[in-house]
């Protein structure tokens, strides 16, 4: 007998939904911060990673943001790539007992978002030291990467909140 989750037990049903509510949560705080510490903008992704030029205020030269040492890129890049992995492989093996997306696009949605971890935070360190024009490759990677976790978390809960038998 295959196992799909509107199949599941109810327990086991909340405690799934609960996951994903939660999870869910926390990329969206996360998420938020970068929209407050980027402007949502290229040039504030660009800025975030390589520092901003002086300016003059009150009298006074000074930066309004330094670039990144590679000391605080290499935490970011190790915390994003764990967190995001096992926020993945969770999602991922939730959604993989799911019936309403099957074949290709299943294997896709699951596999795609480890690709773009590690495209989105590989090209910071291009945006930082090579050239602002990787920004783009970051956004794609990163947006990609939401969307996918998002229409699986859509479609989990979805069979387990409200599709039936």
């Amino acid at each position: 007998m295959e196992i799909k989750l509107y199949q599941l037990d109810r327990l086991l049903k909340n405690i799934l939904s609960t996951f994903l509510a939660l999870i869910s949560a926390a990329l969206l705080v996360g998420i938020i911060y970068l929209v407050q510490t980027t402007n949502a903008s290229k040039s504030g992704v660009v800025e975030r990673w390589n520092g901003s030029e002086s300016a003059y205020k009150n009298e006074v030269q000074f930066r309004e943001s330094f670039p990144k040492p590679v000391s605080e890129m290499l935490v970011t890049t190790h915390n994003h790539l764990f967190g995001f992995a096992f926020i993945f492989i969770s999602v991922g093996l939730i959604f993989y007992y799911n019936s309403t997306i099957t074949g290709f696009w299943k294997s896709f949605l699951i596999i795609e978002p480890f690709i773009s971890a590690f495209v989105t935070f590989g090209s910071i360190w291009l945006v930082r030291f090579l050239h602002e024009y990787f920004v783009y490759l970051t956004i794609a990677s990163a947006i990609l990467m939401y969307v996918c976790y998002s229409i699986m978390t859509v479609v989990s809960l979805y069979e387990l909140n409200m599709k039936n038998n």
